[in-house]
């Protein structure tokens, strides 16, 4: 596995040297892209780089991507971020990435595909861990919702979100007892949590 993800990183190397025969070209474009993004001109920031477009830079890929997510260009985005999975399959940044578009547009089945294949590669990623539990959640599989939140509390007891939504989660698995205390847990990192508050008031 550790060959096959150094294999895939090396080629991409290499993909972009060959793509990038003008190098100073390339930064440029990349230095112009970013301007324009910290000031709100999307099109502008994708323009240079469409202009130097190479089907195999996983980084030209990678920076559509998220530009066309953010001018509401959906479905370009999940085509400029799939390729970047193609190009990175064992890189988690890209499957984030590709997951944006996806919610955007419903397509939740992509989404959890993406979410599986991280998990796959980094099984402590708290971040997919947590929605993965939001969307079981939502979804009514709270047994499911309970693995993933669980997950998230055993690795980071003082986050939060992860102890308010494994108590509604315990709540919902009529396990009042441990809610009640997770609901506790999670007011004293956030005071103010209305959340919280109403699922302790549900104990009464």
């Amino acid at each position: 596995m550790k060959t096959k993800k150094l294999i895939v990183l090396v080629l991409s190397f290499v993909s972009l040297n060959i793509a990038a025969q003008d190098f100073t070209k390339l930064t440029t474009a990349f230095s112009e892209s970013y301007a324009n993004e910290k000031q709100g001109k999307y099109a502008d920031a994708a323009k240079p780089l469409k202009a130097l477009y190479d089907e195999k830079s996983y980084e030209i890929n990678l920076r559509l991507g998220w530009l066309t997510y953010m001018q509401g260009q959906f479905s370009e985005s999940v085509g400029y971020y799939s390729k970047a999975v193609e190009l990175m399959p064992y890189a988690v940044e890209p499957r984030l990435g590709l997951v944006l578009p996806a919610s955007a547009m419903g397509n939740w089945g992509l989404v959890v595909e993406q979410y599986n294949k991280i998990l796959s590669v980094d099984p402590n990623n708290t971040l997919v861990l947590y929605r993965m539990g939001l969307i079981s959640y939502e979804n009514k599989d709270y047994k499911k919702a309970y693995t993933y939140f669980e997950k998230v509390v055993n690795l980071y007891p003082f986050d939060y979100y992860g102890v308010l939504m494994l108590g509604w989660t315990d709540y919902q698995l009529g396990k009042t007892k441990e809610a009640k205390v997770l609901f506790q847990k999670a007011l004293l990192y956030d005071p103010s949590s209305a959340s919280a508050k109403e699922g302790l008031g549900l104990m009464k």
